[in-house]
């Protein structure tokens, strides 16, 4: 290989590695965000489910290890080490491989991972008060926002305890129809009604996050496609350049 190739190849190298940095600070980031945030859905799912806080542990450690291996690779990269470059290399393909079978065990585990989403919703449902603050505040907030009620529908909230118990017609204020006629509106808790028909939405929730989940599936496929590119193209480059590397110079390593 040409000295103006390595040359080249070398500074490419460097420029895919700091996408990785940035790329590996976003995941890291998204994992905080499902881990720590509580005005979404993921909030009643981190709540409820040790799968999801257990996922975002796993975002956050492979967000920190990619902006490691940023770092290195810029290292490896501009200063030619040959094991920095092998080491970065080897990590890359075991970040390939592993992403490729969490994809695959998701997709043949979708079923059951429905079945898990609805029955985390309609045991908070059934136990619902109105007092808890993250995971029963961020439903209501879902169902404000998305403008349903219930996960497959408003029926769901017939199970709820103190609506079961109670001689009144009480319904999720989180529910309200505001184009309906009824009582004031409230954004949390447990409302009260005259007639037998209620001023709620009639659609499930678990309709409106389904279409959610379409109308941005593009977005997320292509975020995964274009990280895969870009690691089989830290690959190819990694190994071109370790192979140009004629000896290890460990004396071109900065020192601090």
């Amino acid at each position: 290989m040409g000295k103006g190739c390595i040359t080249v190849t070398k500074y490419f190298l460097f420029l895919f590695n700091l996408l990785f940095f940035v790329f590996g600070a976003l995941i890291m980031g998204f994992g905080l965000w499902v881990l720590f945030d509580n005005q979404s859905f993921i909030a009643v799912l981190q709540e409820s489910s040790d799968t999801v806080k257990v996922a975002s542990y796993i975002l956050i450690g492979v967000g920190s290890l990619s902006m490691a291996m940023g770092f290195f690779g810029c290292i490896g990269a501009i200063y030619e080490v040959r094991c920095l470059l092998g080491l970065y290399f080897t990590c890359l393909l075991l970040i390939l491989i592993a992403q490729v079978t969490a994809g695959v065990l998701i997709y043949f585990q979708r079923d059951r991972l429905k079945n898990e989403m609805s029955n985390i919703i309609k045991g908070m449902i059934i136990n619902y008060t109105g007092e808890n603050r993250t995971t029963e505040h961020t439903w209501d907030y879902i169902q404000r926002t998305m403008k349903c009620c219930g996960w497959t529908g408003p029926g769901n909230w017939s199970e709820n305890n103190l609506i079961k118990n109670s001689s009144q017609n009480l319904y999720s204020c989180s529910c309200r129809n505001e184009d309906l006629p009824g009582t004031e509106i409230k954004e949390v808790g447990l409302c009260e009604h005259l007639s037998a028909d209620l001023p709620i939405h009639e659609t499930g929730c678990m309709t409106s996050v389904e279409k959610w989940l379409l109308d941005n599936c593009g977005v997320i496929l292509g975020i995964c496609i274009g990280v895969a590119v870009i690691e089989l193209l830290g690959m190819i480059l990694s190994m071109c350049l370790c192979q140009s590397v004629v000896q290890e110079d460990y004396t071109k390593v900065p020192k601090y």
